[in-house]
């Protein structure tokens, strides 16, 4: 069983800005995932010629089934307002998180991590300059899937940049998966380095390798977290692609 997380951001290359479709498909085929987790997804934006990237990605997988959730709807850093559960199918510009199996999946649920009211100080790497940002609105996504050794349950999310904040939202995450059929594993972009997904969650890391950024990475923000009686690790990789500015994380049981 192989799982790969990913943040895509919208699909963007680093080598030219540019956004090819192609250059996902081919990115996200390599990965050869049985469960893709894909965070900074685009449906309908401009700035990624108006593609759904997680129908692309599912294309590429040849997956039995997948789903998309906006966190918000219209585009990040501009006009957008907080999605709602209605607007999982609108037309509209969106960007949220995506979730693709090649398992069958007996369900999907929906957790929705509202966003800090107030602007925080955020430090950008590089010439390390001290920023005020507005969050935005996240999201997780969990499906049941049927795997070779049975059912089990894999959500991704990608949670807020503010310490402490994405604390609080990666326990709501953990406690709405300890609901569902396990075991349990979460997939995705948390925000934060070790050990503290593994004491906030109290998940056990199955993959510690640095995911950030993608040339170079110094640092792991990209996790994959399980709770309940998974099968073991055999393989853990932190692969360059072709987009983003994220490693994708390959975690093999």
């Amino acid at each position: 069983m192989r799982l790969a997380s990913l943040n895509l951001l919208h699909g963007r290359s680093l080598s030219d800005g540019l956004v090819v479709v192609d250059r996902l498909q081919d990115a996200v085929g390599a990965l050869a995932a049985d469960v893709l987790g894909l965070q900074e997804v685009d449906r309908g934006q401009p700035r990624s010629h108006g593609r759904h990237l997680t129908r692309e990605a599912a294309e590429a997988m040849g997956a039995a089934g997948w789903r998309f959730v906006p966190a918000l709807i219209g585009t990040p850093g501009s006009g957008w307002r907080a999605a709602q559960d209605g607007d999982d199918d609108t037309t509209e510009p969106a960007y949220g998180c995506g979730l693709v199996s090649r398992y069958p999946v007996t369900a999907w649920h929906t957790i929705r991590l509202p966003a800090v009211r107030f602007r925080s100080p955020v430090l950008v790497p590089g010439p390390r300059r001290l920023l005020w940002l507005d969050d935005e609105p996240r999201v997780a996504i969990a499906a049941v899937v049927t795997t070779p050794r049975g059912p089990m349950t894999v959500a991704t999310t990608h949670l807020s940049f503010i310490p402490g904040w994405n604390a609080v939202q990666l326990r709501r995450v953990c406690r709405a998966l300890d609901g569902l059929p396990g075991p349990r594993v979460l997939l995705g972009d948390l925000n934060m380095p070790p050990p503290f997904p593994r004491l906030v969650s109290r998940w056990r890391p199955l993959a510690k390798v640095a995911t950030y950024p993608s040339t170079g990475p110094r640092v792991q923000i990209d996790h994959v977290l399980g709770s309940g009686r998974l099968p073991r690790v055999t393989a853990v990789e932190a692969r360059t692609v072709a987009v983003s500015d994220h490693q994708a994380l390959v975690v093999e049981l």
